[in-house]
C-alpha cells in the first residue's frame, strides 16, 4: 500500500495560487493520505470548505478531518437566518479502505503575547487493510521553537504508546444488548501503527531523538523495543538527506530560508520490516512542502499483523 503526507498550505502553491484540483492531483494515487494544514471558511483561500472540495475531488477516498483550531465563523444570510459555521484548520486523513474510527487529541499550546501560537492537535485513525487494521496518526506540531515542541511530542508518545491498552473508540460489553450502544463490531485498536506529518523539526535535532531514539556516538541510533523507527532510514537513506521543506526566499513567519527536512513518517517496530520504500516528491507545487511517499507491504491478506 502506497501513503503520502503533504501538508498542503490550505491549497496554496510555490506560484502563490490557490489551487485544489492541482493538490488533489498530487496526492491521488496514494491509498492513504496524511494531509496538513487543510483550512475552512477562512478568506485568504476563498472561504471554502477545503474539506469537502478534498472530498468531492478524491470522491473514492473514506475520510475523516480533525481541526485543531476552531472558531465561530457564523453569519447571517439575507433573509437574517443564522448560518451556523466553523472556521476551522487541522489534519485530515483519507483513504481507499474503511477508517473503522477516528479520535482526535489536542496538544499542548503555548500561550505566546505576540507571536502567533493555535491549537494544534493529534488525528487518529484506524484503518483497514488487507494485512489487519493499522492506526494511522497525523499532526503538525508548533513552528515557534524546540522548547513549544517538545511537550507536543511528549503528548503524542503518550498518545500512541498507550492506545492498545486503552482499547477501541469503545470496548466491552453493556448490561443491556439492546440499548443499542454496542452497535456492530467493537473496534479494534492495534498496535501497529505509523505517525506522518509536518513535525516542524530537522533529524540533527533533540525532537527527532526524542522520536527515533538517542544517537550514540559508538552504537548509532539507539531505537526502544517499543519505539518508532523513521521510515525513511529504515527504506535505507541517511538521516539527513533529505529536503522536504525547500528554502523560500524572503520567508514569512513559519516559512523556512534554507532547505530542510521536517515532514516525516515513523512506523512502530511491527511495521518496519514492512517497509518497501520511502521517497520525496521534488516536483509537486502545490504547497511550500513537498510530500513524502510511503511504500509499505500490507497487501497479503495471508500474512496478518
Amino acid at each position: 500500500m502506497k501513503f503520502v503526507t503533504y501538508n498542503i498550505q490550505y491549497g496554496l502553491g510555490r506560484d502563490r495560487r490557490y489551487d485544489l484540483d492541482r493538490t488533489a492531483r498530487v496526492v491521488e494515487g496514494a491509498d492513504v493520505i496524511a494531509l496538513q494544514e487543510v483550512e475552512r471558511f477562512w478568506k485568504r483561500s476563498g472561504t471554502l470548505d477545503e474539506v469537502a472540495e478534498l472530498s468531492e475531488r478524491l470522491a473514492d477516498y473514506h475520510w475523516v478531518y480533525g481541526p485543531g483550531l476552531d472558531i465561530d465563523a457564523s453569519y447571517r444570510d439575507e433573509d437574517g437566518r443564522l448560518v451556523s459555521r466553523r472556521r476551522q484548520f487541522g489534519a485530515m486523513l483519507m483513504s481507499r479502505t474503511p477508517i473503522l474510527s477516528s479520535r482526535l487529541f489536542p496538544l499542548p499550546k503555548y500561550g505566546t503575547l505576540k507571536q502567533h501560537s493555535i491549537q494544534q492537535a493529534l488525528l487518529e485513525g484506524v484503518i483497514d487493510t488487507p494485512a489487519g487494521p493499522i492506526r494511522v496518526y497525523t499532526t503538525h506540531l508548533s513552528h515557534l521553537s524546540a522548547e513549544t515542541r517538545v511537550p507536543q511530542i511528549e503528548a503524542l508518545l503518550d498518545i500512541i504508546g498507550r492506545a492498545p491498552g486503552e482499547g477501541g473508540a469503545w470496548c466491552g460489553g453493556h448490561p443491556n444488548s439492546d440499548a443499542g450502544w454496542t452497535e456492530g463490531d467493537e473496534p479494534p485498536m492495534p498496535r501497529e501503527a505509523m505517525i506522518m506529518g509536518d513535525l516542524n523539526f530537522v533529524p540533527d535535532s533533540d525532537q527527532y531523538d526524542m522520536i527515533a531514539g538517542p544517537l550514540s556516538p559508538n552504537h548509532g541510533r539507539l531505537v526502544r523495543r517499543d519505539g518508532l523507527l523513521d521510515a525513511w532510514v529504515v527504506a535505507g537513506h541517511g538521516e539527513n538527506d533529505r529536503v522536504t521543506s525547500p528554502a523560500v526566499a524572503n520567508a514569512p513567519e513559519g516559512g523556512m530560508d534554507i532547505d530542510s527536512c521536517v515532514d516525516y513518517c515513523f512506523v512502530t517496530v511491527e511495521l518496519a520490516g514492512r517497509v518497501r520504500g520511502v521517497q520525496i516528491d521534488g516536483v509537486a507545487d502545490a504547497s511550500d512542502h513537498q510530500p513524502v511517499w510511503i511504500d509499505i507491504d500490507l497487501d497479503d491478506p495471508a500474512a496478518p499483523l
